[in-house]
This record gives structure tokens, C-alpha cells and sequence, in this order.
């Protein structure tokens, strides 16, 4: 019976999420407290989340920080990848003055904040179920971090176009970061036939030449790749 209501709801969920996309945010109340119930049902699950001192030692400004969600639409969107199907998010790590935050691109958050904006790491590990740090080879992480910030305010793309900066999702944040501080990058897509669309999926660093994974955290099992923080 477990495994029928598990797989019933991950059907559901993904119905809402196409919702989502095909609609372009034009969200009814009723949707938005499917969301909301929903959203509060997987919270009072017995899900382990991530605390942000776990994580703290190994951060360095500009690393790039992955995370598997709670929230409905975070099963869709790890299934997104290709390859490797960890994780539904990611943001850019700032450290200034000891203190830590992550530039992101959300879209429907606490609050409703569907831009990218520039929360705190606690903030963004707060639905954390699994973590993965992950740090440029060839390109500074102050560059990095500074480069996002001038994107704060962006509104979320919610038709998934890159053709288009005037709006970003979270991957698309990330790559339009890359191309600005190096031409020659390239970043894997992966075209998805519901949306007619190529797009940059979240295994974007774990499988990419361009990044080397600092931690992997998954509840209670950690595998670091190296220690040395600049925090």
C-alpha cells in the first residue's frame, strides 16, 4: 500500500509540475494551496535534512552548491538529468565578511520570490535532503560570486528559455555566469520533449570537466573530495 501511495503522488506531483510550465505561472488559488498542502505534507515526513554546519568548513566563495529538495517539483526536476539524478537546484556561494549566502534563481519560494535573489545558507539548506559542492578549476571564485550578483533581481524563467537572459531559472544562472567570464565554456544540455526546449539540466558539474566536487552529502553519508576552505 506504501509503494502505491508513493507512486501515485510522484504521478501527481509531476502532473502539477507540467502545469506549472505550460501554464507560465498562471497559477490559480486552488493550485496554490494544492502546493502549499502538498508541500507541508513531505515537511512533516520523517526526511532528514542537512544542517548548514555540516557543509560550513568546505565552502569557498564562488563554489557552486546542489541540493535535492523537498518541495513538489524537486523529483521532476532531478529526473530532468541525464546522467546523474541527485539533485533539483543549485546557487553560487558568497562569502563575504564571514558571513555565507547563496545567489540563486528561484521560482515560487517562501515568500513567493520568483527572481534570483541572495538568501542564507541556512535558508537554502532549510528542504536540504542531499547537498554536493562543487568548485571551478580555471576560473576564480570571487569572479564568480561578484558575476552573480549583478543578476539579483532577475525574474525566474518559466519557459525554460535560454534564447532569452531577461529571465533566468537556476542552471541557466549558473551558464550565463560561465559564458561571461569564459567563452570557451561549454555546458552540457539536454533537450526535453514536453517542453520543446533545450535546457541546462542539474548534473550541469557532476559531469562536467570544468568543476571538481568538494562534498557529497546524503543524510547521515558524507564523502569529501577535499577539506582546504578559504572560510
Amino acid at each position: 500500500m506504501k509503494k502505491i501511495f508513493v507512486g501515485v503522488f510522484t504521478v501527481f506531483c509531476v502532473a502539477i509540475i507540467v502545469i506549472i510550465i505550460h501554464q507560465k505561472r498562471q497559477h490559480s488559488i486552488f493550485q496554490n494551496r494544492v502546493f502549499q498542502q502538498l508541500t507541508e505534507l513531505l515537511k512533516n515526513s520523517n526526511v532528514q535534512y542537512i544542517q548548514e554546519d555540516t557543509i560550513l568548513s568546505y565552502l569557498n566563495d564562488g563554489d557552486i552548491i546542489c541540493r535535492l529538495g523537498d518541495r513538489i517539483w524537486s523529483m521532476y526536476f532531478k529526473e530532468l538529468s541525464p546522467n546523474d539524478k541527485k539533485f533539483s537546484h543549485l546557487g553560487i556561494v558568497r562569502i563575504r565578511n564571514n558571513t555565507v549566502s547563496v545567489i540563486n534563481a528561484e521560482g515560487l519560494a517562501n515568500g513567493r520570490k520568483d527572481f534570483v535573489n541572495e538568501v542564507s545558507l541556512k535558508d537554502f539548506m532549510e528542504c536540504a535532503q542531499k547537498i554536493g559542492i562543487y568548485r571551478l578549476k580555471n576560473i576564480e571564485g570571487e569572479i564568480v560570486s561578484n558575476t552573480a550578483l549583478k543578476y539579483i533581481g532577475v525574474p525566474f524563467d518559466w519557459q525554460f528559455d535560454m534564447e532569452d537572459n531577461s529571465k533566468l531559472y537556476c542552471s541557466e544562472l549558473l551558464y550565463v555566469i560561465l559564458k561571461k567570464t569564459d567563452q570557451e565554456i561549454v555546458l552540457n544540455k539536454v533537450f526535453i520533449k514536453e517542453m520543446g526546449k533545450n535546457i541546462i539540466p542539474l548534473d550541469v558539474c557532476s559531469q562536467s570537466e570544468y568543476f571538481t566536487e568538494i562534498g557529497y552529502w546524503e543524510k547521515n553519508t558524507f564523502l569529501a573530495r577535499r577539506t582546504e576552505s578559504k572560510y
